[in-house]
């Protein structure tokens, strides 16, 4: 994990990202910079695009944590940090540059209040939760962090050999007569994919990555270091042809669909045979935005996500058996209830 803390031109305090005014905001002496006049700042310290971007690279060390292993990355004042995964610290020395270096980022539009408001609601929606799960001392740690993330340019070219069915029914006296027209339907097409994501990183929950999509690309900015202040940042420990295999499987799927979905007038439509090949034109390593919650319950602890652009909220809430046993109560007296009356009035 990586934290990066920018420091502020006017007094050197460290200055965060404001998600809601989308500038670098002091609270310290009050100071309020846009991404530009960073740059500015950086471009009169460092007189050259080379060495600022030098300088970039230098802000940066890593630590391993020593207890579960994680990769932590902080700016160079910074001595210690914790560890989001287990709370521990964790120390040592390398540079976010070369090939983890991402391109692009999609900064965070969400604050940390709207993570913890959208869990609440999120959580009070499900009928089953128990009522002390949104209890806020539940609320162990709430941190951003930017996933690594690979996106996919690709052509995707194919055909589909399907079996289709038309059922036609008819009454005739005292008769029903139900007949089976079957056919075989082939079908081929091409379609271009663009930025098509895969998480970068193995620590986190694949299906909880691809539940919190989509992202809106028109957001995403050049790399800049300081989009990380104030954030954590996870280097990415899937390679890119690793990634691309899972970028193909959806690809392929959402292929089929489409040319599937081209067979109308069916009553079913079973694919027998289908061929797909992907070309990748593209591939780019960014940062995506993510709030994670950590919430401890009965002594087992449960993590919530909210996409940092959107808002979009997932993870898995407990059922409270209490509310289950109340709930096939209720519907039991209703049925007996239902069933008295009908014996009653027939």
């Amino acid at each position: 994990m990586e934290v990066l803390d920018h420091e502020c031109p006017s007094c050197g305090a460290n200055i965060p990202f404001n998600p809601d005014t989308q500038r670098w905001d002091c609270k310290y002496c009050g100071a309020s910079y846009t991404l530009e006049d960073f740059e500015k700042y950086d471009k009169e310290m460092e007189n050259n695009a080379k060495e600022k971007k030098q300088a970039n690279e230098d802000m940066i060390d890593e630590y391993a944590c020593q207890n579960c292993g994680a990769k932590i990355v902080t700016d160079k004042n910074t001595s210690a940090t914790f560890c989001v995964y287990c709370g521990s610290t964790a120390i040592i020395k390398n540079r976010l540059q070369g090939e983890f270096a991402p391109s692009s980022v999609i900064p965070f539009s969400q604050n940390k209040q709207r993570a913890v408001d959208e869990f609440y609601r999120f959580s009070k929606k499900k009928w089953f939760a128990p009522k002390e799960f949104c209890d806020k001392k539940n609320i162990e740690k709430v941190e951003g962090v930017y996933i690594p993330f690979w996106i996919y340019d690709c052509d995707s070219s194919g055909n589909i050999d399907t079996t289709a069915t038309r059922i036609t029914t008819w009454r005739s006296g005292d008769y029903r007569y139900t007949k089976t027209d079957t056919f075989r339907c082939i079908r081929d097409g091409s379609m271009a994919f663009e930025k098509v994501p895969v998480d970068g990183s193995t620590k986190f929950q694949d299906d909880i990555m691809d539940s919190i999509e989509p992202y809106d690309y028109t957001g995403m900015k050049e790399f800049n270091v300081s989009y990380l202040s104030g954030f954590l940042a996870e280097k990415y420990d899937v390679e890119k042809d690793d990634a691309f295999s899972r970028a193909k499987l959806r690809m392929k799927n959402s292929t089929i669909e489409t040319l599937k979905n081209t067979v109308l007038g069916y009553n079913t439509v079973l694919v027998n045979r289908e061929n797909v090949d992907i070309t990748e034109l593209k591939s780019e390593y960014i940062l995506m935005p993510v709030w994670l919650l950590n919430i401890q319950y009965q002594d087992k602890r449960y993590t919530f996500a909210m996409n940092g652009q959107t808002g979009k909220m997932v993870g898995n809430v407990p059922i409270s058996k209490k509310k289950v046993a109340l709930w096939s109560l209720l519907i039991e007296a209703i049925l007996v209830l239902i069933a008295t009356l009908i014996v009653l009035f027939i």
